[in-house]
Parts: structure tokens; sequence; C-alpha cells
């Protein structure tokens, strides 16, 4: 009797022993799994770190630790006033918080950028400012000896005045005033209401982003032992935003992006859809499997078999490799897919031979004499596909090699002696439900038979034409298009990359000093790919003399201004209903028998000021905080700004140069592209532009490219090794080159078919899809070793024989279960379903049609043993 029917005939005598043995073995590799478990969500650990590229990302962190690992807070504001108020708290009440927080910095922020943030802007925009300063004198004058809604009705009356005595046009108080009646009427409902006196002075228009964004930059305190591991930190963030009242009630909105939140949302997204994609794939899977062998007997044992074996293949992956990673858990869809394959060959087999044998056990036992070498012949060459990728330097895939080529070693083993013993305790009846076979198919392969060489032909034609498609086949190395673009993160990664001066798209490069920093940065300047490079040195700001001057005598002119002797006391609420009143009616005075836009803004703002001074208190006092909040923020700024002195670079702040100079002393040069350069070819040529200036740069940009020509490459050369390993390995159980190319052939066919299938279809390959490809060819590898075989042994009729039924409603079941990935939310979950679904279909299209065609010619005669039917 061939081995594998003596194992199965071993297994059904001592069922029990081998229950029991099976038990122990899930049991220690629970034990295991629960003491040892271990999944790295860094997407950098997927590569090998011994690639240059990588070395590079590696010695840039290690420089300057604080850029990784971080989460951004995006704040956008209604005013910039408000913008630069919400950074500030927000940075102070992170800092409080050690126990969640490493630390919170406002990167365009903090008292170095206050006092000299003017001398870092073109001479052009300094003099601009300060002459708009000196414009506002008259106005700031009033509010700075009178900081009140009081205060702010005198100086609408005194310019008011000025065109009543025609010193000044109503017009040219018209943005002044449409500025004041948003914030007024606003108020006036009990609304928020946003002012800026900033935009004001500048003549920035109402609505506009001129500068109403800021960050803070934070470093969690991570828990590598979660799924989330900033979860805490970033609720702190929140939490902290909402203590502060950052909220759109207030116009301030707060996003979070950067690695943490990307990756913490990430396994969110998964997470939310895990439930309804397990019961789908699991409802799927039971449905066809209960279709394949019509008992639930029979259902119950292979799903037994299929988790003990996945329980056990767990426990030895992680003693392999130690930890799991984000590919390598795609062994668990792995496992299942083949492991229910070699258990439905064994069930379908199984059901045939129980109507011609006498007991369940003969059956099983014929089952294994018949299916043990094929079954044995499919995992080692299966094993030996995923093995190819140990080699590679995706250490992601490679990984996930180990575990699942174990797991098809563990899943015959299973096959041929957990599950006959299992079914030997559950003695499923007979039944005559199930047919060995399809006798549908009869027909179709009698059809086959007789234009075998149109078939042939079409296949070949199929072949040449998918072939000519495949240098259109795209890849796809950008990761974030695998990601959901409506989670937070990455809709506020999104915003940012359309913002040229704040993409987050920039290339980092470390030069040995900051002289050669600098000198560096100007060559890449140069380069049409890049906007400009930054360093320490930018700043120190350029043309310091001529900018001093300006500020110094705007200073001149307007430090009475900002620090008058005398500040008035705080007005009554009566007096301020006055002053209401009287401005109001200064207004219609002024657009009496006005038709144009001034006129209706005039009488708009008095209308405003009416109800203010009509209604209750607190809307009087919401009222001041709107344009009485900003002023002191503007006037603290101006205050700072024009004392401004000359900047060196030993006047640099500790963090800022922290941020730009190592503490060996080599130099950061961070490098911007021209425009968004959000699109993979705009990546492509700003990386390599610069890479060919600065072989040794990383950063996003470089990162994505490198990493999808690293995959690319890992994934030619594991496809060159693991055919090669396959067909040595059917070489030497064939003996023929020519059945060996017999069982080789189909599996090509369905890998150009699908392939080019994605070209029609616009789906191009990914980091995620491209798992799907191993799976493909374990399941073409085994069902075309099933049919070779059975085809050598001399049998007929293989289309509609039990192992044509097995080989279906196993590509069924893989198809209905893991197919379902496609109806996920997730980006790339879903490409990676669809194009399982997709390879599968030609799967199933070969076995029906080409492969009956292909082995419709008789086997040569040789000295091999006749397997059982």
């Amino acid at each position: 009797m061939p081995l594998g029917g003596r194992i199965v005939a071993a297994s059904c005598r001592r069922p029990w022993a081998v229950l029991l043995l099976g038990l122990v073995l899930a049991a220690a590799a629970l034990v295991y799994t629960a003491r040892n478990f271990a999944i790295t969500t860094d997407t950098a650990e997927l590569i090998s770190p011994d690639l240059e590229w990588r070395r590079h990302r590696i010695a840039f962190n290690a420089a300057f630790p604080q850029h990784a690992d971080s989460i951004v807070a995006v704040i956008d504001a209604a005013t910039p006033e408000l913008a630069d108020t919400a950074s500030s708290a927000l940075t102070a009440r992170l800092r409080q918080d050690a126990r969640r927080i490493r630390g919170a910095t406002q990167p365009e922020g903090g008292p170095f950028f206050e006092r000299n943030g003017l001398l870092l802007l073109p001479l052009a925009e300094v003099q601009a400012t300060t002459e708009q300063l000196i414009a506002a004198q008259p106005f700031l004058g009033t509010l700075a000896a009178d900081p009140s809604l009081r205060g702010v009705m005198a100086s609408l009356s005194t310019a008011l005045e000025g065109v009543r005595s025609g010193q000044a046009r109503l017009g040219d108080l018209e943005p002044a005033v449409a500025a004041f009646a948003d914030a007024f009427a606003a108020a006036a409902e009990g609304g928020p209401a946003a002012f800026s006196w900033r935009r004001l002075i500048a003549g920035t228009p109402a609505g506009a982003r001129d500068d109403t964004r800021r960050f803070v930059l934070v470093q969690p305190v991570l828990d590598y032992g979660a799924l989330e591991p900033g979860a805490a930190a970033s609720a702190a963030v929140r939490a902290a935003a909402r203590e502060l009242n950052l909220d759109a009630d207030h116009g301030v909105r707060l996003r979070l992006t950067g690695p943490v939140p990307l990756a913490d949302e990430e396994f969110a997204t998964l997470a939310d859809d895990a439930a309804a994609l397990t019961g789908a794939m699991v409802l799927a899977l039971l449905a066809v499997l209960w279709l394949a062998v019509r008992s639930v007997r029979f259902v119950a044992a292979i799903v037994a078999t299929t988790l003990l074996g996945l329980v056990v293949t767990t426990g030895l992956g992680l003693l392999a490799v130690g930890r799991l990673n984000l590919i390598s858990v795609a062994f668990i869809p792995l496992f299942v897919g083949l492991g229910v394959d070699f258990a439905i060959q064994v069930c379908v087999r199984c059901r045939a031979q129980r109507l011609s044998q006498p007991s369940l056990v003969d059956a099983l036992v014929a089952t294994g004499a018949g299916l043990g070498r094929p079954l044995a012949l499919a995992a080692l060459a299966i094993a030996a596909g995923f093995f190819a990728f140990l080699p590679t330097s995706y250490t992601g895939v490679s990984e996930l090699g180990a575990i699942a080529g174990v797991g098809m070693l563990v899943a015959l083993v299973t096959s041929v002696t957990f599950l006959p013993a299992l079914l030997v305790l559950l003695q499923p009846p007979p039944g005559g439900a199930v047919e060995g076979g399809l006798a549908l198919l009869a027909p179709v392969e009698a059809q086959l038979r007789r234009h075998r060489r149109r078939v042939l032909g079409a296949g070949a034609a199929a072949a040449v034409a998918s072939v000519a498609l495949l240098p259109m086949l795209r890849f796809d190395f950008n990761p974030l298009h695998l990601r959901n673009p409506q989670v937070e993160s990455m809709a506020t990664l999104a915003d940012l990359m359309a913002d040229p001066d704040r993409t987050p798209n920039t290339i980092d490069v470390l030069a040995p000093s900051l002289a050669e920093a600098d000198a560096l940065a100007r060559r890449l300047s140069a380069l049409p790919e890049v906007s400009h490079a930054v360093t320490l040195s930018s700043f120190v700001p350029a043309r310091q003399e001529e900018k001093l001057a300006l500020i110094g005598d705007a200073a001149a002119l307007l430090a009475p201004t900002f620090d008058p002797v005398e500040v008035r006391a705080a007005p009554s609420d009566a007096e301020v209903v006055q002053s209401l009143r009287g401005t109001a009616a200064g207004l219609r005075r002024a657009a009496a028998g006005a038709d144009d836009r001034a006129g209706a803004e005039a009488r708009r703002l008095a209308a405003a000021l009416d109800r203010l001074a009509d209604g209750a208190p607190r809307l009087r006092a919401a009222a001041a905080g709107a344009v009485l909040d900003p002023l002191e923020v503007l006037l603290r700024q101006a205050r700072n700004l024009l004392q401004a002195g000359t900047v060196t670079r030993e006047d640099l702040p500790p963090d800022l140069v922290a941020d730009w100079i190592a503490q060996d002393g080599r130099a950061r040069v961070m490098v911007f592209p021209s425009g968004a350069a959000a699109d993979n070819a705009h990546l492509r040529r700003f990386s390599s532009a610069v890479q060919a200036v600065a072989p040794e740069a990383t950063g996003t940009p470089v990162i994505i490219r490198e990493a999808g020509d690293s995959i690319v490459a890992a994934f030619l050369q594991a496809a060159a090794l693991s055919g090669a390993a396959i067909a040595a390995l059917l070489f030497v159980a064939f003996r023929r080159a020519y059945d060996v190319a017999v069982a080789m052939l189909p599996v090509l066919l369905s890998g150009v078919l699908t392939l080019a299938t994605c070209v029609l279809l616009g789906q191009p390959l990914n980091f995620a899809n491209v798992i799907a490809l191993p799976l493909l060819i374990g399941i073409g590898v085994a069902f075309n070793i099933y049919f070779v075989l059975a085809w050598r042994a001399g049998e007929a009729g293989l289309l509609h024989s039990s192992l044509a039924r097995a080989v279906v409603f196993s590509a069924l079941t893989t198809a209905t279960a893991f197919g379902a990935l496609w109806l996920s939310s997730h980006p790339g979950t879903a490409s990676m379903g669809k194009l399982l679904m997709i390879a599968l279909g030609w799967e199933l299209a070969i076995t029906l049609l080409f492969r009956p065609a292909l082995l419709a010619r008789p086997a040569a005669p040789r000295a091999v043993p006749r397997q059982a039917s």
C-alpha cells in the first residue's frame, strides 16, 4: 500500500490518540503564541535594512530622532491671531502631559520667530509690513489707549468724521466696515464671531487662507504592544484641544496626521471592516464547503482541521521569525485558502470512494492511497515556491514565505492524519447525494476533446495577447494610495500635499558640516525639479541692515502708539451701549444716499450695532471678545517684531538648531519639490534629480520610489527562484520534461491572463495586492499536480471526476471567501480581494476549459504505479 494509505490507516486505527495529539500540539502552539506574540506596525521594517537607501534613512533617523514617530497637529483657524493663540496654548498644555507626550514644539512659532520673524521675510515684504503698521497708527493708537468695544467704536467714529468732512471716502473704509459687520452680526445672532486685525491692516480679504494654519509637532509616548501604538497620545492631543475650546464653535479646526496617526488609523480602518468581512468570509466558506461535500459533519471536520493547522502554523511561524509584520500576517488567508484545498481534496475523494468501499475507514484509506502522492507533491511544490521568497530583500514577504511554507507542510500533515481521525470519530453517514464528480461537465469535456487544437490555439493566442499587454502593467509604488482617503490623517495629508510650501513630500540630506550643507543646498536649488532647499543658515536673515533700518524707523514712530502713557479704564455696559448707538448713527449718516457696496456695508454694520445695543450684555461681551482678543495678539506681536535685532548663528534657539544640526555636527538639508509633487511621476522625477546630486538623500519621495523598485525586484527574483524550484521538484517527480511543461503551462497562462486583465481594468499592482500572486501560484501548482498525476496514471474523463469536483469547489471556496475582501472600505484590502477574484476566476476557467484540452492527449507509457481513482 502507498505511504499515504498507510498513514491514513494508522490515523483511522487510533483516532482518539491522533485527536489528542493534535489538540496537545494546538494547545502548545496557543500557549507559545500568547506568550510570544508580537507584531510590528513599522512599515520601514518590511524591507531589509541592508539596502543602501534604507541605511540612509536609518542614519537620518539616528541623527534626528525627533522627526521619526511623530504626530503632526494641524490647526486651521478662522483668523491668523486665533491660529497663533491656539497653537501656543495647545503646545503649552501638551508639555504638561509627560505620561503620554515626550515633547511638543511649534516649528513656526515661539519667542525667536515672534521677535525675528519679520527679518526672515524678503525685503519688499518687510517694507510693506512696516508701511502698513505706520498707516494704521491713528487707528491702533486709539485702540491701544482704550482696548475696549468703546475704543473700537471711537476709532470707527473718528474715521467716519473724516468721511463727513470730505477728507476720506466711505469706499476707503469699506473693507474695515465689512469685516466689522461680519463679526458683529455673528455676535448679535449668538454665533461664533471671528475678526482679524492683521488681515484688516494688510488688506487681505476675509475668508482667504493667508496665514491661518499652524503646526504643533508632537513626540508621543508609544505603546508598541498595542495595534495602535499612538492611540493614547492622539487621544491626549484631542483631549487637550477640547479643554482649550479649540473646536469649530470657537473658530478652530484641529486635525492629526503624521507617521503615528497614519499607522494607527490604518489599523482602525481594517478593524472597522474586520467583523463584517470575517462574517462574510466565514459564511461564504461554509456555504461552498457544504455544496462541495453535502455533509455538515464533513464541513465541521474540514473547518476544525483548518483551524488546528492555522493555530499550529501561527506558533511555528512566531518561533521561526520572532514576530509578525504587516505583510506576513497574510499567511492566514494563504493557509486557509490552500489548507482548505487539501482538506476538500480528501473529503470529496472520500465521498466518492464511499460509493464503492464497504466502510468509511476503507474509503479513507483508499483516498490516502490515491491522494497521498499528489497532496505531498503539491504541498512540497507550494512550500518551495514560498521558500523562494526567503533570499529577497523584501523582509515582509520573506517572512511571509517562511511562515506560509511551513504552513503548507502543516496542512499536508493534518489533512492525512487529523482530518481522517476526526472523520472516523464523527462518522458522517454514507449518503448518496454526492456523486463522484460533476456529471454535467461530461459533455463539455467531450467538446473540448473534439476541438482540442482550437482550444489550445485560443489559449496560445490569449497568452500572446496577454504578454503583449504586460509592458503596460503598472505598479503603484505609493503606499499612501492604499489607505482610506476619508480618514482624518489621510485627508489632512492630502490637504498638505496641495500646499507647495508645506508639502510633506520633501527630501532630507545629511552633509558633514553646515558649510557643506549650504553649498549643497545652492546646487540643489538650481535643479528645475526643486523649488528651494533649506538649512539652518536659512534662519539667519539676509540683508539685515536694510531690514533693521526699516523696522527701526517704524519702531520710532509706533513706540508711543503701542505703549500709551495712559490707558482708559474699562467702560460700563451703559457706556458701551451708548458708543454702539452713536457709531450706528454715524454709519447711517455716512451712508445716506450711497447706493454702492460701501453704503450697503455701512448700513449692515449699523444694523448689527443696533442689535448688539438692544440685546443682552452677553452678546456685547461676545462682540468685545471677537475684536479685542485678536487686538491683544496683534499689539503683542507688533511690539515684539519692532524689537528685532541682529541675528547670528549663535542667536538661534537650541530647539531650532537641534532640528538642523545633529549632535555629531552633521547638518540637514531639506529640499522642497517644485509644485505640489503629489503624483507618482512627479515624485519619481523629483527624487531621481535630487539623488543624482546627493545619492545619500532620503525622505518620503525617495523611500516610496526605492521601496517600489526593491519590491518589484524582490518579486521578480522570487518568481524566478520559485519557478525554478517548482520545475526542479516536478522534474524529480515526473522524470519527463514534457510532463513538467504540461504541469507548468496552465500556471503561466493563468498568471499572464491575470496580469493582462489588470491592465485592461486599469488595476495596478501595489504593495497589498501582490500578496495574491503567491496564492495564485500555489493554487495553480496544486491543481496542475493533481490533474497531471491523474493523467499520468491513465485516468480518463478528468473533468467529470471527483478530482475535478474537488478542484472546482476548492477554487470557489477560496474565491468566495477571500473575494469578500473586495468589499472592504480599505483600498489596499479591496485591491487584494479584486486581484484574488480575477486570479481565481482565470484559474477556474483554465481548469474547466484549457487544462482538459491540454491533457486530452494520452500520457506516454512508463513504469509508474497506477493511482487509485
